[in-house]
Parts: C-alpha cells; structure tokens; sequence
C-alpha cells in the first residue's frame, strides 16, 4: 500500500491534480471572502448598525477647565487634563463651598455615588484638584463631580499625592503654561508561579473600582520669545501610603512605558522625543519635606480658621512639632488674629 502511495505522489498525474485542487480551493476561498456588491447595505443603510453599535460612554466629557474620558464599568475617570497658568491659581474660591455629588452628565446606572465611599476605607480623590481652581467657582465646583474622582489611600491622598499636587502648581511660578493629565491604573502583580494577574477592589454597591496606581504626565511650557520649549515628565505612584522620605524621582517612568501600560497615548501632537526635554532635568521635580509641607498646611489652616481657640491650637501644634514658623506663616497669623478679634469684640458688644 505504501510502496502504490510512493508511486502515485511521484507521478505526473498526481502532481498535476494537487496543483489544480490546490487553485480551485484557494480560488473558491477567495470568491467566499470577497465581499460581494451585492452584500453592500442597500440604500447605504448599515445593517449591522441598524439598532445601534454598543456605546462605552468614553467620549471627550468637557468643563470649565478640565476635560475628561470616563469608565463607565469602573465608575472612575479613564483621564483627566487640566491646564494651569499663574492667573488660574489666584482668586477666592473655597473648597468648604463644595460638596461631592454624582455628574449630572454621568447615566445614572453608570455613575459612582458618595455612599459607595462610606465607610469603605478609602477617601474620594481628585484627579484634577480643586485647589487647581480658585480663579473660578464653577471651576472647582465641577472637581467634586464623582466622575473626576477614583478611590485613593487617605495618606497617599493628604500626603505624597497633595505634594506632588503643589510641586505642580508651583511650576507655573517658573513656566508659562502647564498641561497635567492624571488617572488611575490597574497594573498586574506577579504570583508565587510567576504568573501576573490583575487583581483590584470594588466599593459599595456601585462597585467602584479601587486603582492598584495613580499616574500623572507633566507638560510645562515657557515662552521665549518668538519659541517656547516643552519640558515633560510621567510619574506612576502606588495607591497606598507614602512617607516623607521618598522623593518624587523614585515614581518617573518613561513616557513610552506609561503609555504601554495605560493603553493611552499623551499629547499626540508633539513629538515628545525632538520637541521635549526631561521636565527633571530641567527642573528640581523635589517635592515638599516634611517642615515645608507642614508649615504649608498650616498656613492654609489659619487661612481658614473661625475662632481665636483654633488660631491658638495650630500654633501650638507646630511647636509640638518643633517647627518654627516663617515670615508669611507669622504675618498670616497675625492678620487672622486681628480678623478674629475685631469679629469677637462685634459679638460682646452686641450680646
């Protein structure tokens, strides 16, 4: 049987009848995947879009001053930009005037909701923050909408996070315009095996996704004359406490990397490897130490205070603390002090 296979592979007749088998087939494959004329939607309507194709409800979402792409399976922002300029970071608005709430814009079955953070261990992060805002009460009011908010570590939200937050409004005071792009990320981790998986909480009954990391890409520009130079840099910080000895150096990733692990890709329309340098290098990217943070703080605190006893506790606090305070923390104080004064002095006389 073998030896009458052999004969037959090697006859002419044979080869002659493969190559021709083989043509037809391929031929008849061809004339099934050619797409025919006339399967062509008729009168141009598309029948696979004739009810419509499955919406994600990532569209381009716009705002005073950030805009924004949401998900809607994770309740959280996918991105969110904002621009800032030293005009922007000057004016009276205040966050106590704010309070969180769902986006009007957000379907209701896909929004997050305050009562999913109850509770749950986690505190409501900004992605754009509202001290970004002072300039515009609309501004900082639309911040506090749900859909520019994702689940963050308490510490890392008050702490690394707030840091990094002011070294970025700081660059406006070196920079003329500034592009900040942040959001949340669900990175693997690696198992015993080596296998990765990406593993990550929800909250509440919404089932809020809780990011594994926070990545924020810096643009800064400064305008020289008739040119302007761009300096940029991309940062992935761990959603989870961070102390006062990490500088933010430790967290600069390549932009490229970035890009490959958020599925993203930054400011298209530059060439971030000819018309960019590296944002550390042209600047110190050193974040606040603790004293300086402290004394920070507690500036805003007094800012903020409504009665003589509070005024007296924050100062206290800071000598606890063996911080001394600066020239601008004193004068700060003093003036809060005589506000507080005059306005006490009002009450006993009326009372």
């Amino acid at each position: 049987m073998l030896a009458r296979l052999r004969k037959l592979v090697g006859s002419k007749r044979f080869l002659g009848g493969m190559v021709c088998g083989t043509a037809l087939g391929a031929a008849c494959c061809y004339a099934v995947m050619r797409p025919s004329p006339k399967q062509q939607p008729v009168d141009d309507e598309r029948v696979l879009e004739k009810y419509g194709l499955p919406l994600t409800g990532a569209e381009i979402r716009y705002y005073t001053n950030h805009v924004l792409s949401y998900d809607q399976a994770k309740r959280t922002p996918k991105w969110v930009i904002e621009h800032l300029n030293n005009e922007k970071l000057l004016g009276s608005a205040n966050r106590k005037d704010c309070k969180f709430r769902p986006d009007p814009s957000i379907p209701a079955l896909f929004t997050a909701r305050n009562e999913d953070y109850v509770r749950s261990g986690w505190s409501r992060g900004h992605m754009a923050p509202a001290g970004d805002y002072k300039y515009s009460m609309q501004s900082m009011t639309e911040t506090f909408y749900l859909s520019n908010i994702v689940p963050q570590n308490y510490e890392n939200n008050a702490g690394f996070w707030n840091r990094l937050e002011i070294y970025c409004r700081e660059l406006t005071q070196r920079f003329d315009d500034v592009w900040i792009v942040s959001g949340p990320l669900m990175l693997p981790t690696e198992g015993t095996d080596g296998s990765k998986s990406v593993l990550y909480k929800v909250i509440g009954n919404d089932e809020v996704a809780v990011p594994s990391h926070l990545y924020k890409v810096v643009l800064a520009q400064r305008n020289n004359g008739l040119s302007s130079s761009l300096a940029l840099a991309a940062f992935v910080v761990p959603n989870e406490p961070i102390g006062f000895d990490h500088q933010l150096l430790e967290f600069q990733m390549s932009l490229e990397d970035l890009e490959k692990k958020s599925g993203l890709t930054f400011f298209p329309k530059i060439n971030q490897t000819h018309e960019t340098q590296d944002l550390c290098k042209v600047d110190t990217c050193r974040l606040m130490d603790y004293k300086e943070f402290k004394l920070y703080i507690t500036t805003r605190q007094i800012h903020n205070a409504k009665t003589l006893a509070r005024l007296d506790k924050l100062m206290s606090e800071l000598r606890e603390h063996d911080i001394e305070p600066d020239d601008y923390l004193l004068k700060q104080y003093e003036s809060k002090k005589k506000e507080l004064g005059s306005v006490a002095s009002q009450e006993r006389k009326s009372g």
